[in-house]
């Protein structure tokens, strides 16, 4: 075979082999590719609200508690001012605890389990009505059920102390069975579910190295 036959041979080899090779790296396209258009305004994905955080919006873990324009947000975005850890959710996680353990501890008459989480006058208030059981023969078996409702009742703070109080409404559960002193039953019913409705004012002096927030008042 000729020298310049065998050339163009070789050179159309390679060439062949680059045009494959090419195409295995990039791919191929067909047709007649439009450009991307972007989304209308109103064609494009529109965000869920309350997935953004805006600077300066609701306090939410206020807000899903109280009304924004009242009184009690008003007391309670001060208060997490001045203590900004305040967090109300987990303060109501913690008074749902405190009104079984209080509640609880008042019905067996034995209080010193929760004496650092209430006030003196709540302390001597509930010791009377223990003492007056006792002098009259009473005693009570209880058993919590549950809390079926909680909530914020109200809310102050004090500029000048500092000081922050929360009220909260407590719809509980519970069995009792008051018996006198010759075990005989006079109030209650052991297979009965009896609800009790409580509002219970906590205290705490916000900012301070000291977290825990005391019962200072009970009422209905």
């Amino acid at each position: 075979m000729n020298s310049p036959i065998l050339q163009l041979l070789v050179l159309a080899g390679i060439a062949v082999f680059l045009i494959l090779r090419l195409r295995s790296v990039l791919g191929t396209r067909e047709g007649f590719e439009k450009p991307p258009v972007s989304l209308p305004a109103e064609s494009a994905p529109r965000r869920r609200p309350g997935l953004e955080v805006i600077e300066g919006g609701p306090d939410r873990d206020i807000t899903d508690h109280v009304p924004a324009d009242g009184d009690a947000a008003k007391a309670l975005t001060a208060m997490k001012r001045i203590d900004p850890s305040f967090s109300l959710g987990e303060f109501l996680q913690g008074a749902r605890g405190a009104y079984e353990m209080i509640l609880m501890a008042f019905q067996k008459g034995d209080l010193s389990p929760v004496r650092a989480f209430i006030s003196d006058d709540v302390d001597q208030a509930f010791e009377a009505v223990i003492a007056d059981r006792a002098q009259k023969g009473l005693t009570i078996t209880a058993t919590f059920v549950g809390i079926s409702d909680i909530g914020v009742q109200s809310a102050e703070f004090d500029r000048a102390t500092n000081e922050g109080e929360i009220s909260v409404r407590f719809t509980g559960e519970m069995t009792y069975v008051v018996k006198d002193a010759d075990g005989r039953v006079v109030e209650g019913n052991a297979n009965d579910i009896r609800r009790q409705k409580d509002v219970w004012t906590f205290a705490r002096t916000m900012g301070t190295n000291d977290p825990n927030w005391k019962l200072v008042a009970t009422g209905e």
